[in-house]
């Protein structure tokens, strides 16, 4: 990659705004990767856990997540994701996987805090599930990850719940108490990628606006990369996806997303730098839908210095 494609329009605008653009010029072409390092590779495919952002016949983005043995992942090769698993059906994702489509991977492991991204092409579709080219790999910080243990349980299969804009009870209620979220964005001609975003229980404040819910999260100090960001600056949706580690429930929502880059808002909520808000279109829930049980998160000792709405 060379400076001037390692960063694509809406990236290099939130760079500027915040004055490292040409900093992150110098950096980028270091830090992104057409490959997966071996550790990369062999974090992989320790994973039970594999989150994943596409994009539907909409253009909305999707935040999805799939679970399989660990294992369930491979890396023929350094360039090369093999995903054996496949989405059930409902999840916007299973529509989306097609040769050439452009997906974001995210590696998590709250129990290290480790994280790492790989965005990619569809080369391979077969019945056991996709294989995605690298077109970018790089690594995350473990900043606001809540350290939590998975433990595997018995499941029946879930059945989706398709939401309208204004959600429900239910899904209200769990993104009231989330203490952590993942968020699908997407640029034009720059793919689709996912990320993870935390806080302290309730950092993503609810309101119903007229007829949909909207959702309203701080964006905390980070790599100053601006992946998400930027995306939002050049394809203004996103989609969200929420875990309840208690019960194994799922919640995904897609909605258009606004960057408040300042104002009373972002001033009285302790380390906030901006604040990203989607008002929500549609959604989708899962009960019990995952195949684990979590320990009690340990707090990032990052959020002791954030604030509550």
């Amino acid at each position: 990659m060379s400076a001037t494609t390692t960063w694509h329009a809406g990236e290099v605008a939130m760079q500027r705004a915040a004055g490292v653009d040409e900093r992150l010029a110098e950096l980028g072409p270091r830090v992104l990767r057409d490959h997966m390092p071996e550790q990369h590779r062999e974090f992989f495919e320790q994973l039970p856990l594999l989150f994943v952002g596409s994009l539907d016949a909409q253009q909305r983005p999707w935040a999805s997540v799939l679970s399989g043995w660990p294992g369930f992942v491979a890396t023929p090769d350094a360039r090369h994701l093999r995903v054996d698993a496949w989405p059930r059906r409902g999840d916007p994702l299973r529509d989306g996987l097609a040769l050439g489509a452009d997906l974001g991977l995210l590696g998590i492991e709250p129990a290290t805090r480790r994280r790492n991204r790989m965005n990619g092409t569809v080369v391979v579709l077969d019945e056991a599930g996709f294989e995605v080219r690298v077109d970018q790999s790089f690594g995350n910080c473990p900043q606001y990850i809540q350290a939590r243990s998975p433990r595997w349980v018995e499941r029946a299969p879930a059945e989706p719940v398709e939401l309208g804009p204004r959600l429900d009870a239910a899904a209200g209620g769990l993104i009231a108490r989330a203490d952590t979220l993942f968020i699908a964005s997407a640029a034009p001609g720059a793919g689709a990628d996912v990320s993870h975003r935390g806080g302290r229980p309730g950092f993503v404040h609810v309101e119903i606006d007229q007829d949909r819910a909207v959702l309203t999260f701080p964006d905390f100090r980070g790599n100053f990369f601006f992946n998400t960001l930027g995306n939002l600056v050049a394809h203004p949706k996103a989609g969200l996806l929420f875990v309840d580690y208690a019960t194994g429930d799922v919640l995904q929502v897609t909605g258009r997303a606004t960057i408040v880059a300042s104002g009373p808002e972002v001033e009285a909520f302790a380390g906030a730098q901006r604040m990203v808000r989607i008002e929500v279109d549609a959604g989708v829930w899962w009960a019990q839908v995952l195949p684990f049980t979590w320990s009690e998160p340990e707090q990032a000792s990052q959020l002791a210095a954030t604030g509550r709405w």
